[in-house]
């Protein structure tokens, strides 16, 4: 192993953490809002720099460029399009979930249904975390480290022995953090983190481009502008793994949910200071999104005309890394890539421990007359942190065997939990005597058919315009139940002052120049531009 990458890395990632013991040295975090929600006192810059890293993990960094490898740019659509969605939760969600002081998405459920509903939605947030975002973190995080240490060759060891010893460091290390730090600890690590990356994005971008044109960045450029260009092309064809047609169906539906109703995600805009800071927070995070594809689709590109016929697609993104870049700067990006493992993996947990704190165990502790302390609270919430951990740890490695490849495991197996929810979510925040029962039957049907749709028939129909039916079939079933059996009051949003929520006044000049960069983007990467 080189000396000078390890001491880079080292480097790199003992700074975000220094600094982020020095900004919480002096905060108060034994209580849940303030373990879990950093006391709301959250900024822009934290909001927008956590949404950001927290969303790209090490399975970004992998699974999309491994895509781009074996497919075509129309991987680039889950990141562009979630710009618009971004956009709709921050003008139209974040507003009431501030109004009612929530804690966890589910909690508009609580208060749109009945508490029953919020318990069921809490638990399949639960289970896809740990089913699917906890382990895929972990493993994508380990490939992509094997790949620029070559732990493996180094160590002596299998390819899976190695995978499984990254994960075990990772998630142990992951798991301290959380622990003991909380979200604030998490956000401040998560902006010096974000520097980091926009710092390795340009220098992959940079170095890719000569070492293609043999030292000569023009020349780069043009082999990667004239050769190969069928994967320039980020607007899929009916036949592609992600049809164009699909970012106005499931996609869309999957990237609103993604950003305004993912409580890893959301989590960080709930601990806002105010609405504005909250709506200014994604905004940015927005604008890391379109720089996003030179990180995770531009080195795919690149690979495809250095590596032709590689037998593991998933060490495109680790391989270009450790050939094209100088050691320390190497250091960098493996820091990089760690951390936003790292800030995916905390928010993860972190998230965990509030959805089963105060939605599951709290409610729990009231009905049997037990004292539900906050002390009390905060340590079962940690215990149980550590317990997804070490399942996680267990689980992980063995993604490496799933049929279809790492970025197919993450959508599937998402698809199954986000959808669904967001289905009810909607037809709560839209409708004013839809019933509770109507939200149970809705996510029961919902989930069975789209499960039997994927392992019992095939429709015929790519899996995000299934699931953009099932949505459009269940709020139908919904609302017929809500004509036929509604609620006796119309429901009124309820105001728990807990922050202030005046708006930001200059938002739409911003969201209509985002929306413009995001279609110039796709223009770019079209027949119409370089493709």
């Amino acid at each position: 192993m080189n000396l000078t990458i390890l001491l880079s890395f080292l480097f790199v990632t003992v700074v975000a953490a220094l600094a982020s013991i020095y900004a919480t040295r002096k905060k108060q975090q034994q209580t849940p809002v303030g373990f879990y929600l950093g006391n709301r006192s959250l900024g822009f810059w934290m909001i927008g720099s956590s949404m950001f890293l927290t969303n790209m993990s090490a399975n970004q960094f992998i699974g999309e460029n491994e895509f781009v490898y074996t497919t075509n740019m129309s991987v680039m659509a889950w990141g562009m399009s979630s710009v618009l969605a971004m956009l709709i939760v921050a003008e139209f969600l974040m507003p009431v979930y501030l109004k009612i002081g929530a804690v966890t998405t589910p909690d508009f459920l609580a208060k749109r249904f009945d508490v029953q509903t919020q318990r069921i939605v809490s638990v399949i947030f639960l289970l896809g975390y740990l089913v699917n975002l906890i382990p895929s973190v972990l493993y994508g995080c380990a490939v992509a480290i094997n790949g620029i240490f070559r732990v493996d060759e180094w160590l002596g060891i299998s390819y899976f022995s190695a995978i499984r010893l990254i994960v075990l460091i990772v998630g142990i290390v992951g798991c301290l953090y959380n622990v003991l730090g909380g979200l604030r600890a998490i956000t401040i690590t998560d902006v010096v983190q974000g520097i980091g990356m926009l710092i390795g994005a340009s220098l992959i971008v940079w170095y890719g481009f000569r070492y293609l044109g043999d030292g000569s960045i023009r020349q780069g450029v043009e082999t990667l502008t004239f050769s190969h260009r069928e994967h320039l092309n980020a607007i899929g064809g009916p036949g592609d793994v992600l049809p164009f047609g699909t970012l106005f169906t499931g996609m869309l539906l999957i990237n609103i949910y993604y950003w305004g109703m993912e409580q890893y995600i959301v989590q960080e805009a709930l601990a806002s200071k105010n609405l504005k800071e909250s709506q200014k927070g994604i905004a940015l995070a927005a604008v890391g999104k379109l720089f996003a594809p030179l990180l995770l689709n531009v080195p795919g590109l690149i690979a495809v005309h250095l590596y032709p016929g590689l037998d593991n697609t998933a060490t495109v993104f680790p391989r270009l890394v450790s050939d094209i870049l100088p050691p320390v700067f190497i250091g960098l990006v493996a820091a990089v890539v760690f951390g936003g493992a790292l800030s995916t993996f905390n928010a993860g947990l972190n998230s965990t421990g509030t959805l089963f704190t105060m939605n599951l165990f709290r409610p729990w502790l009231e009905r049997k007359g037990r004292p539900a302390d906050e002390h009390r609270l905060l340590r079962s919430g940690k215990t149980l942190q550590i317990g997804v951990t070490i399942a996680a740890i267990v689980f992980s490695p063995y993604i490496m065997y799933f049929d279809g490849g790492f970025y197919n495991y993450l959508q599937k197996v998402s698809s199954f939990f986000s959808v669904p929810v967001f289905t009810i979510m909607v037809v709560g925040l839209l409708t004013r005597k839809v019933p509770p029962l109507a939200a149970k039957i809705g996510i029961t049907f919902f989930a069975t058919v789209y499960t039997a749709t994927q392992f019992l028939f095939d429709t015929g129909f790519h899996y995000l315009h299934v699931l953009a039916i099932l949505f459009l079939v269940t709020t139908a079933l919904m609302l017929l139940i809500g004509r036929l059996k509604p609620m006796a009051r119309a429901f009124a949003l309820p105001q728990q002052p807990v922050l202030n929520n005046p708006p930001w006044k200059n938002r739409f000049g911003y969201y209509i120049l985002l929306l413009v960069l995001m279609v110039s983007i796709f223009i770019l990467f079209s027949p119409a531009g370089i493709a």
